[in-house]
Formats: C-alpha cells, structure tokens, sequence
C-alpha cells in the first residue's frame, strides 16, 4: 500500500451523511404550529394524536433540537421550529401548486371566533363574498365574547372588543364602532325622552350581565349612567337589542346593529357615545395562509364599507 494512504483516511471527513427532513413530518409542524394543538392538528390532517407526536418527534431527532415547546395549554413553534415551518409552507406550495391545473384555485377551512354583532354583519357577509369567490374555501364562525386566548387552539382569526396584549401573534386594528343608548318607541312614548344624564337616574338600562362580562372596554362603557338600574342583563347582545325593542328599558347597543330597527330611537346622543374598537389577532404563520389571507381581506372590505354603520353616523339613521 502506497505511504500516503494512512494520510488520507485521516484526513477523510466520515461522519455520517445529513439527514433531510421528512416532508410528512413538515407539513405535521406546520398543522400544529397553526393550531397550537396536536388534537387540532390530527382532525385537520385525518391522522390520530399518536402519530402527530411520532412525526414531531422524529423532525426533532433529524433537526437536532425542539421545534416546539409548551406554553399554557398549547404548543408555540420554537426559534429551530419557526426555521423549519419556512420550509414546511414551501412543501404545502408545492404539493399544491402539483394537484392544480391552471390557477390554482383555494381552498381549506378557516375558523374565527368574535363577538355576536360583528359575527353577524361583518365576519357572516365577509365569509358569504368569500364562498362566491373560491367555494372551496369553509369558514367557521364562532360567536363569543371574551378576553384574547394566549393559546390560540383551534382558531385561525380572532376578533375581540379592545386592545389585547399578545405574545407570538399579530394584533390588528380593524375597525371602531360605536354604542348608543336606544329605546322603543313604545318604551319612550310611555315613560318619556330622557333629555339629560341626570335623567337616567333608576331608568332600567339593558346590557350585559356584570359579573359575567369579561371584556375591560365594554365593562367601562357603563360607567355614563352609573344610577340607572339593571332591567334585563344577557351575554348576548341580539338579546340586548331584542329586549329594548320590547320595551324593557334603556339599551346600551352598538349603533351599527340599533339603527337596522326602525322602532328603536337613540336618546342623549351627544351625551352617551362610546367609542370601542374591532382588533383581530393570529399567529404570523396563519395569515400566510392563502385561504386565511382571503377571509381577512374580505372582513376588511366588509369594515370599508360598514364604516358609516359602525360609527352611527346620523345619515345611516
């Protein structure tokens, strides 16, 4: 054997090879770092909790490090996991882009949770021009009124009452609206048009149940009238409207939903305008999605074109 040969082998690199990433176990990451759950991430890939753990589990061994880690009750990507989801939206493209014939055409499901009202005039017919646009496209609407979820679970879009403080997500101003005080003509006819703040006093005011709210801004937003008395509380806002338009007193509603009723007058209102705001919050990597992107951008036109309607504005009256 020539005398070289032993510097050679020494010198040869014969660690192993690199191993590449499963793109089963990307497109894996990619479902649960959009849901922040792996039960989530299992019903929208149609595979059991077990193997979602397995396929993390295994992308975790090739990368070399944790792509997820747990904060409350969900899971958030890691700085090695945000890496890898870059690459696990570039496999979705392309597997996509391989079952498309022409344009491709969107499709998937997008969930959002927000508020009864917004829910209704604003995220119902934004969905609507949505499914005329791309019908593969579902859109799941979950109404409820509540404080922002750091975990995110199983939404895509949320849309609460207020600034919220987030972490690992996007917050967005989407729109302001305003609450006016309103009652039925019966109601008013009968017990008369209060025409000052002073009035109110033991007049019986319809809003949200006290101990039940817990949303900050639209617990403030009685603050105007603290004498009136409490008629019928509810945490639903279609009841608030419903029960002022039966006369039960006084209601607190966002204008944007009053001045559809013909039979509901707004009192006082210079004096009792409050001004609240839309924001909608996701995680980064969920508003890359196509689908998703579509559902924000027709809530947005929606807001655009409600913006008189929100605002009370004398001329939508």
């Amino acid at each position: 054997m020539p005398r070289f040969a032993p510097g050679i082998c020494k010198n040869a690199d014969v660690s192993a090879p690199r191993r590449i990433p499963n793109a089963d176990d990307l497109l894996v990451l990619l479902a649960v770092g959009r849901t922040g759950r792996f039960v989530s991430a299992a019903t929208e890939l149609g595979i059991n909790h077990t193997t979602i753990s397995r396929r993390i589990t295994a992308l975790e061994q090739v990368l070399g490090g944790r792509v997820l880690t747990r904060v409350g009750g969900a899971w958030e990507l890691t700085e090695l996991g945000r890496e890898a989801l870059t690459a696990a939206e570039a496999v979705e493209t392309a597997v996509k882009s391989l079952a498309a014939s022409g344009d491709r055409e969107l499709e998937g499901v997008v969930r959002l949770s927000a508020t009864d009202g917004f829910c209704a005039y604003i995220a119902a017919p934004a969905a609507a021009a949505v499914q005329r646009s791309h019908p593969k496209i579902g859109v799941e609407i979950v109404a409820i009124t509540r404080r922002i979820s750091q975990q995110r679970s199983g939404l895509d879009l949320e849309v609460m009452v207020g600034q919220p403080q987030v972490h690992r997500a996007t917050a967005t101003r989407l729109a302001d609206y305003c609450l006016g005080l309103y009652g039925s003509r019966d109601y008013l006819r009968e017990c008369g048009i209060p025409q000052s703040i002073d009035e109110l006093a033991d007049r019986p005011l319809i809003y949200f149940i006290d101990t039940m709210l817990q949303v900050d801004d639209l617990d403030m937003a009685r603050t105007f009238a603290p004498a009136m008395r409490e008629s019928v509380t509810s945490t639903n806002v279609f009841v608030h409207v419903e029960a002022t338009r039966a006369a039960a007193g006084l209601g607190l509603l966002p204008c944007f939903m009053a001045d559809r009723h013909d039979d509901l007058v707004r009192v006082l209102r210079d004096e009792v305008s409050i001004r609240l705001s839309y924001w909608m919050v996701a995680r980064p990597e969920t508003l890359r999605r196509p689908e998703v992107a579509a559902v924000v951008d027709a809530i947005r036109a929606r807001v655009r074109e409600q913006r008189g309607m929100l605002l009370g504005s004398p001329a939508e009256d």
